[in-house]
């Protein structure tokens, strides 16, 4: 913390010397991008006004929010959007788990994630899970869709849309530097620099973030990135991000006994501290955007990216009795299933992900049945393949050992959309719009574990190799109504598509598992109110409808037999979402700002069909039970002041509904800690800042969990996580 400080101190006499700087606010505006914008995927725009044009639940968090919240994950950010759920795993932010309206989180399977407009899932149609998840230090603000608009992006149609925006290139010379710091060795600095020389403009960052205790989690991340516009001529520009990304950390599946967290003193051990997850990720994409007139331009994006995930994690047996035990126990002997005996082997899963694709989108503005249309059109061609292997290490912290599986997963995407806009009058406008998403997938299975002569689980090369096929139609319609500048009504339907997992789709013998996609109808009904600059608010009701919901049963999401996913049959969510900001300063017409803002969620998430399942040896109906983590009620809400003279604070609290953890709703805790009803909670955040007059320089202290609240905040993978205490960080901003 001394170096920090150091550092922070030099950094403000370097400041206060350099002649040349802006001043602030200027320097802030070039900062967000405003000036000049990549040819990139947008999916509701950073201009103001955009977002009463979509005609469904919509929300646009810019960098003056980030910067507000300073947080320390982009969880903190997204907490405050209606109808979110982020559940923390490791506290680092490194693996991020989205619920949107009651659907699983488990590592975000059930939301489109891109960065930028591009897919960033380790394969956003055979394996659409976050092992990279892009750093908030970073970004320059996040989109969120939740309505008929996500048709024209895909595959994951179902629950919602989170793009993550990083800046783009300035139009002047800019240097930003940002650093923070708090106990147990957290550290991040971030530094950028950016022009526009003629017609080419470039934007380079670099992010360092680490950790040595934070909470259970010690990691470190490097993080390059580079952005580069160049206008090829007066109709025609290009958009070119390079990145680079590598990250490691003491990532683990296994988790709390519940006897070690009623014992509450061992909530952030290492219970198997050799476990490690290295990541790597490369990144590519190119956008060029053609103006043929004022009507029609042409955006065509290609990109490409590899993941390298090997993770390394320690065995162990809820047995007595297992063999191979290192002599290390964590729990209590006493009761059943309430200790942990480590092994002394590792489990080695070793993948790599490779994912190209290529779509050109059109935009037409035409005068069909006489009235203005806007069509939007495209197609995309993606492929993504998968290399895994599973190595049995011989002791407790080694990579290497016995390889026992080996895999290879392909898969072949194409998909189509249209959607069109209808201005029926200069109120009412009308958007309809199909997609089309085809996807030929294939597993080859290379080496398995196989019964021969008698002998389970004989270790043996082989080749097996089996293909599949999904396809689906999804239409989707909404209408957008403003009665006048102030207020705008909308409403949407739309069906939700989601294609299995290759791996769970494919049984490892080569036999389809005719798991079916993921299906559901989508309906929302919504009002967003408008007064001024001073107050806005979103108010929506929604319904999904799903056919098919496919629960997750994999080790990430609890299960301890990880046999993937399965048809979970018919479910409903159906709730209200509200939302408010109001400016109480600016309302009364005063230099300074004091502001008020709330978002509630109010849902149901129900099995709303038979099924049944095996519990103990008897069978259960589960029909009209919750589904797993959906939470009945989400509140958000902050107030703040921000002074004319440069200090400002805010101060926000998050509650989050009790939660139940398994299909039965169980409301017990099972010894392991892996089930049991989650306790609701209320979590208060604090952070106060300040900008040194005169100069582009900003302070600012964050408290987060001011009250020091001991909660549970998943039962996932494998046993209980226990959610960060205080933490009180510190940080500085300059731009240059």
């Amino acid at each position: 913390m001394k170096r920090i400080l150091a550092l922070l101190f030099a950094l403000i006499l370097i400041q206060n010397a350099n002649a040349q700087i802006k001043q602030a606010d200027q320097r802030l505006k070039l900062a967000d991008s405003t000036i000049i914008e990549m040819p990139q995927i947008v999916i509701i725009g950073k201009r103001d006004g955009l977002i009463s044009k979509v005609p469904g639940s919509a929300t646009v968090l810019n960098s003056r929010e980030i910067r507000l919240t300073a947080p320390l994950t982009s969880n903190e950010v997204l907490r405050k959007v209606t109808g979110v759920n982020v559940v923390d795993e490791e506290g680092a932010g490194l693996r991020l788990n989205i619920s949107i309206r009651g659907l699983d989180p488990d590592r975000s399977r059930n939301v489109l994630m891109l960065e930028d407009g591009v897919p960033i899932a380790l394969g956003p149609y055979g394996e659409p899970e976050m092992y990279f998840t892009p750093s908030i230090d970073k970004m320059s603000g996040i989109e969120i869709l939740k309505g008929s608009g996500q048709i024209l992006y895909g595959p994951q149609t179902i629950g919602g849309i989170v793009n993550f925006f990083t800046a783009d290139p300035p139009s002047q010379e800019i240097t930003r530097i940002k650093i923070s710091g708090a106990k147990g060795g957290f550290f991040s600095g971030f530094g950028t620099y950016g022009n526009t020389i003629g017609k080419a403009g470039i934007l380079v960052s670099y992010l360092h973030k680490r950790a040595d205790d934070l909470g259970p989690t010690q990691f470190r991340l490097n993080d390059l990135s580079a952005k580069i516009r160049y206008e090829l001529n007066s109709k025609s520009n290009l958009g070119l991000k390079l990145g680079y990304y590598e990250e490691e950390s003491n990532s683990t599946y296994i988790g709390l006994t519940q006897t070690m967290f009623n014992q509450g003193d061992q909530d952030f051990v290492r219970m198997s501290p050799y476990d490690n997850l290295p990541v790597k990720r490369l990144s590519g994409s190119a956008t060029h955007q053609f103006e043929f007139n004022d009507n029609i331009s042409l955006k065509t994006t290609a990109f490409a990216y590899t993941t390298t995930r090997d993770w390394q994690r320690q065995d162990f047996s809820f047995s007595s009795t297992a063999a191979n035990q290192t002599g290390v126990q964590w729990g209590n002997p006493a009761v059943s299933n309430g200790a942990v005996y480590m092994l002394n082997s590792t489990g080695n899963r070793n993948r790599q992900f490779q994912v190209a694709g290529i779509e050109p989108r059109l935009s037409v503005k035409h005068n069909l049945f006489n009235i203005n249309n806007v069509l939007e059109t495209g197609a995309r061609y993606l492929y993504e393949k998968a290399d895994e292997q599973f190595i049995v290490g011989g002791n407790a912290n080694t990579a290497e050992g016995t390889l026992r599986d080996k895999e290879v997963r392909t898969g072949y995407a194409f998909s189509a959309y249209a959607q069109n806009r209808f201005d029926l009058t200069k109120k009412l406008s009308l958007n309809a719009g199909l997609r089309l998403e085809n996807f030929d997938y294939e597993r080859e299975i290379l080496r398995g574990r196989y019964r021969i002569n008698g002998v389970n689980n004989v270790i043996r090369d082989t080749s097996i190799i089996a293909k599949d096929n999904t396809m689906a139609l999804i239409p989707g319609a909404g209408i957008n109504y403003s009665a006048n500048d102030r207020i705008n009504l909308f409403a949407g339907i739309h069906k939700g598509f989601a294609p299995p997992r290759i791996k769970d789709a494919i049984t490892a013998t080569g036999v389809p598992y005719n798991l079916d996609a993921e299906l559901s109808t989508n309906y929302e009904l919504g009002s967003r109110i408008k007064f001024n600059d001073y107050f806005n608010a979103e108010i929506t009701g929604f319904i999904l409808d799903f056919q098919n919901q496919i629960i997750p049963v994999s080790n990430s999401s609890g299960n301890s037999n990880a046999s993937g996913v399965v048809n979970g049959g018919q479910t409903l969510h159906k709730g209200i979402e509200a939302g408010f900001q109001i400016d109480l300063g600016k309302m009364a017409g005063l230099k300074n700002s004091y502001t008020f803002e709330s978002s509630i969620t109010v849902q149901g998430s129900e099995y709303s069909n038979d099924r049944f399942i095996s519990v103990n040896g008897s069978t259960v109906n589960v029909k009209e039970n919750k589904l797993p983590y959906a939470a009945n009620l989400m509140i958000w809400n902050a107030a703040g002041i921000n002074l004319h003279n440069g200090f400002g604070f805010r101060v926000s609290g998050n509650y989050i509904g009790a939660q139940f953890t398994d299909e039965i709703n169980s409301e017990v805790p099972s010894a392991n800690g892996r089930t049991g009803k989650i306790s609701s909670r209320y979590i208060v955040d604090a952070n106060a800042y300040y900008r040194i007059p005169k100069t582009n320089a900003n302070l600012n202290l964050s408290v987060k969990n001011l009250t020091d609240q001991r909660y549970i905040s998943s039962r996932r993978p494998e046993g209980i996580r226990v959610g960060l205490p205080r933490l009180i960080t510190a940080g500085f901003e300059i731009f240059l």
